[in-house]
């Protein structure tokens, strides 16, 4: 049977520790775990990060919306899961989104007082840190020096993977039509029929108000 220990030891950030290490990192920490019903909500988004969060079992529902509440992105994690590792540092320290248990949820959390006293002393969980930090950049980077396009549904599709957390797996986006049209800068009904283009294809499925992606792998040109 899988413990916490062999869990903690799947996740990117502790990836190549030996079990020694590890061992002695758990002998020091003080691990706060908590189990989350399904529906109850783990973080709030803009509330501050002070520590870093693991989901170790079950789904959370991640929930972002735009600052002017104009659209609404609903996507899925499955355990194991580190939370916004680039929210504990920098200049704006907030969770960027909501989280919410998908499914009755196990987490843990290490404060940020112990990942710079102690973690950070340790060479490859420093560069494991810096790793999954900068891949997240370099992967935001480069979706915005993308070639453009002038094909709509290839803009659509553009901007539903923009705003995925992973491009991979099921998406809400709970957005208008005039609004994604005029994100998209184009006609409402010319965004309409593209869209109904993408579902014809079996690529979305259109709702009242918002838009079911079942694969976001699948936009991917």
């Amino acid at each position: 049977m899988e413990t916490m220990f062999d869990t903690l030891l799947q996740l990117p950030l502790f990836q190549g520790l030996c079990h020694e290490d590890f061992t002695s990192i758990l002998d020091k920490v003080k691990l706060h775990f908590i189990k989350h019903k399904a529906g109850e909500t783990i973080i709030e988004n803009g509330s501050p990060c002070k520590q870093l969060r693991f989901l170790l079992k079950g789904k959370v529902s991640i929930v972002t919306t735009s600052k002017e509440n104009i659209y609404t992105v609903i996507e899925q994690m499955e355990a194991p899961y580190l939370i916004e590792p680039q929210s504990l540092f920098g200049m704006n320290t907030n969770y960027a989104s909501s989280y919410i248990a998908h499914t009755e949820a196990h987490t843990i959390s290490i404060s940020k007082a112990f990942v710079l006293s102690d973690l950070f002393n340790y060479d490859i969980f420093r560069l494991n840190y810096m790793n999954i930090v900068s891949n997240r950049a370099q992967n935001l980077y480069s979706r915005l020096w993308e070639e453009p396009t002038i094909d709509l549904k290839e803009k659509i599709s553009r901007f539903f993977l923009l705003h995925c957390e992973k491009t991979q797996g099921e998406k809400i986006f709970k957005v208008k039509m005039d609004d994604l049209a005029r994100y998209l800068d184009d006609t409402r009904l010319n965004t309409s029929k593209a869209l109904n283009e993408l579902q014809d294809k079996g690529l979305i499925e259109l709702r009242r108000k918002e838009i079911l992606i079942p694969d976001a792998q699948k936009l991917i040109i």
